[in-house]
């Protein structure tokens, strides 16, 4: 092969990576490709985002999981267009977050996302009935008295707490509130909705009580549904779990109905990164390397046992 071909070969070999990168995600509401947030403080470095690929199309109602520090409050966040990420692409319903202007990134928090935060007094005015709460965000974004206020009561009552509509938030109980909060997120019609552990201060009724009213967000008003969790009774009624770990996507659990039995997979990255789960690596011993073996129609990972690692 002479230079000239060789050189012609690299060049739509790299041609054929730009069009892959352009297209990733075209047909989904969410697309994270390689996304990176590192935080600066005091001369310490924490990377909070790894590289993380992430797809969620319309329609979905998908469950987030994660210890600590692995990453979810960082990307919800970035999602919900309170911070910016570091390096790498983030779009949403089309409107790419990482290039967003001050004015732009208002926009999109009032029209295309709606959030519900866990503490219930972050997310409704204390001084103002349910129904004043609702119709608040359509006040700033430009909609008719008439309009918001139809709107709110309909929210309200698909909820299940129109019996809300007069009263403020400390004559609501937990599980109102936060209802209330949800019917708030979706007041101006938002693509997706974000639930940062939305149960995480009720108890295991209440709590159903509200993702109840996540998944009519989803099924009924035509909310893609984001929520970030750690109870175990949420995530498993949903049919796709994530979960986040080291900044990265590590695996997704997949089930048809709740009724079924739920298939975990790893997910391989764009960088071809793959992260097995330590209950099933450390049974085995591996650690530092693993032996792999390409066969017809799988790939077999093995401990290193010949390296002397096992």
């Amino acid at each position: 092969m002479s230079q000239i071909e060789a050189a012609a070969g690299i060049e739509e070999l790299a041609a054929e990576a730009e069009r892959a990168r352009l297209s990733y995600g075209d047909d989904a509401l969410v697309a994270c490709d390689r996304l990176v947030r590192i935080y600066r403080a005091d001369g310490i470095e924490v990377q909070a985002l790894q590289g993380l690929d992430l797809l969620i199309n319309a329609g979905e109602l998908t469950a987030m999981v994660g210890a600590s520090g692995s990453g979810k409050s960082t990307l919800m966040n970035i999602l919900a267009g309170l911070d910016s990420p570091t390096a790498g692409s983030v779009k949403v319903a089309g409107h790419d977050l990482a290039t967003m202007s001050a004015a732009d990134r208002l926009r999109y928090r009032r029209q295309v996302v709606g959030f519900v935060w866990q503490q219930t007094s972050r997310n409704l005015m204390p001084y103002l009935t349910a129904i004043q709460n609702v119709t608040l965000p359509m006040r700033f974004n430009g909609v008719r008295r008439s309009a918001r206020i139809a709107r709110a009561a309909d929210l309200l009552r698909a909820l299940g707490v129109w019996h809300c509509a007069d009263r403020r938030p400390d004559q609501m109980s937990g599980g109102e509130q936060q209802r209330t909060a949800i019917a708030t997120a979706l007041a101006n019609e938002p693509r997706l909705l974000l639930a940062d552990e939305p149960t995480g201060e009720l108890d295991s009724a209440t709590a159903m009580d509200v993702f109840a009213a996540l998944q009519t967000a989803n099924s009924e008003l035509d909310a893609t549904v984001l929520v970030v969790t750690h109870d175990p009774a949420v995530s498993s009624q949903v049919r796709r779990t994530i979960a986040i770990a080291d900044g990265r996507t590590s695996t997704e659990t997949l089930r048809q109905s709740a009724a079924e039995h739920a298939v975990e997979y790893a997910v391989l990255d764009r960088a071809g990164r793959l992260q097995l789960p330590p209950r099933m690596t450390e049974p085995l011993g591996m650690r530092d390397r693993v032996r792999l073996e390409a066969e017809p129609d799988h790939i077999g990972v093995w401990p290193d046992v010949e390296g002397g690692r096992q």
